[in-house]
């Protein structure tokens, strides 16, 4: 054997290293240390659990961004906020019921939160009828349509709408990439139901803030030939305002703003807003209605709310001579008062921030107030008075209301014949005996009063005579009336 493979001597290991412990021959001391430790069940027991903690994290972690990456890859999420038309489309469709065997082949599982939805009307005779329409509340849902299976996830966000308060809401459809073609399917459905549950009506906007909402539940549209107006007025308003709604890409060819306005002035009563409303339901259109009387209509907004007019409506500015008697300069401090102004108006109508593809009728009491600057053609095309009710519209109404029982029309001759001896209508001549007038409103009260008695409407035609022009009681009739 050689000399290098000899074992070393001891005292050599000790000159090498004298700072070891000795105590057992060939182990160095830090060795013995780490094994006493390793050997304590403690310190050997805590190590393992930080390993597996360790290990629990990763896998976790791991666990969780595979999870992600399953999800981008496999599933598809369709957020739908509130503000968005399509959003009450959907919970419509959701809350209601799925015929068998119908085009519509949806259910919902796995309902444990539901939210309430009630509508009540006003019966004619007896108590009004409410409807209640049950809708996925705020959590997770499961719907199925066809063959796909879609989470339903509505929720209610911590940030509010600044204007009204209302917190922001959402409702995400989440479904298998493979099927995301279905959002399609569902889309088309929801817009179809909330199509046919307006067919019929017409909905009504007001402002609430700086958006428009539907103002209540839409109403049944009005015929047209319910309204009645002097003889020619209504049909020279429709026949341009169908024209205009035509002629929409020769406003465009030749540059001119493509917007038409309407100003519609006579007494109260006359049928202005009836008219406008009945208007809106031949054309399938809604109303969207600013009363530049109520106070919080402000320049800035009302010019920001005829931006953003909902499609397919038409603008009622009722009580249009608001705006000229808010006409006071702007304060130094820049507030130009709590309503509408002459210029702000005039600038919403045709400024240069104006919107366009808009029909606007604005409706006063008082033309006498308004400026020429307003009824200049650009801001109103057409001017129409819509005045008293004349002897053409009284015959018209009264064979709305009794021509199945007046065959004959005698009635309606004694019925006008009393009319003209009151002097609140001109005779066939255009001569008026008196200075007395009525409104077509009074007349269909007096007809609602009496359905069906036409002997009992032509001996209350007294009645339309306007309470300003009757004679004051004189101190007999008065004391006839007092209790001994």
């Amino acid at each position: 054997m050689s000399q290098d493979s000899a074992e070393p001597h001891p005292s050599d290991l000790k000159k090498l290293t004298p700072s070891l412990n000795m105590s057992t021959p060939g182990r160095p001391p830090s060795i013995l240390n780490l094994d006493v430790l390793f050997d304590n069940p403690v310190f050997a027991g805590g190590i393992g659990l930080a390993g597996l903690g360790a290990a629990a994290a990763i896998a976790r972690r791991s666990v969780i961004q595979g999870a992600s990456l399953v999800k981008r890859r496999l599933l598809v999420d369709l957020e739908i906020s509130k503000q968005d038309d399509s959003y009450q489309w959907i919970l419509a469709w959701l809350s209601l019921p799925r015929p068998s065997g119908g085009v519509i082949s949806s259910s919902l599982t796995r309902i444990h939160h539901l939210s309430m939805k009630t509508t009540s009307r006003a019966a004619a005779n007896g108590p009004s009828h409410a409807h209640f329409f049950l809708q996925p509340g705020y959590g997770r849902h499961i719907v199925r349509h066809g063959n796909a299976f879609i989470q339903v996830n509505r929720e209610k966000q911590s940030s509010a709408n600044m204007s009204t308060g209302e917190p922001h809401e959402t409702v995400t459809l989440t479904t298998l990439y493979a099927h995301r073609h279905v959002f399609e399917d569902i889309f088309a459905e929801a817009h179809q139901l909330a199509a046919s549950a307006q067919e019929g009506k017409t909905i009504m906007y007001s402002s609430r803030g700086m958006d428009w909402v539907p103002f209540g539940d839409a109403r049944r549209k009005r015929p047209l030939n319910s309204v009645i107006l002097d003889e020619g007025i209504k049909e020279r308003i429709v026949e341009d305002v169908k024209d205009f709604i035509g002629r929409q890409q020769w406003y465009v060819d030749r540059g001119i703003p493509y917007r038409r306005g309407y100003l519609l002035y006579g007494p109260p009563g006359s049928g202005k807003s009836s008219f406008i409303q009945a208007l809106a339901g031949e054309l399938d259109f809604g109303v969207s209605i600013i009363n530049l009387s109520e106070r919080g209509i402000t320049d800035d907004k009302l010019a920001h709310l005829l931006r953003k007019l909902p499609p397919r409506t038409i603008l009622l500015l009722e009580d249009a001579d608001a705006a000229f008697r808010n006409r006071q300069q702007v304060d130094a401090d820049g507030y130009s008062g709590g309503t509408v102004t002459f210029s702000g108006l005039l600038n919403a109508l045709d400024g240069v921030a104006a919107g366009e593809e808009r029909i606007a009728f604005l409706t006063t009491n008082h033309i006498e107030r308004l400026d020429e600057a307003l009824i200049r053609p650009g801001r109103v095309d057409m001017t129409v008075r819509i005045g008293e009710a004349t002897r053409y519209q009284a015959a018209q109404m009264w064979d709305r209301f009794y021509g199945d029982i007046d065959v004959d029309g005698a009635g309606r001759e004694r019925f006008l014949q009393k009319l003209e001896a009151l002097g609140l209508v001109a005779n066939a001549s255009g001569e008026r005996s008196g200075t007395f007038r009525t409104s077509t409103a009074a007349i269909q009260g007096l007809f609602l009063f009496n359905k069906g008695d036409m002997d009992g409407a032509v001996e209350m035609a007294e009645g339309l005579i306007p309470r300003k022009y009757e004679p004051e009681p004189s101190a007999a009739d008065v004391g006839q009336r007092v209790p001994t």
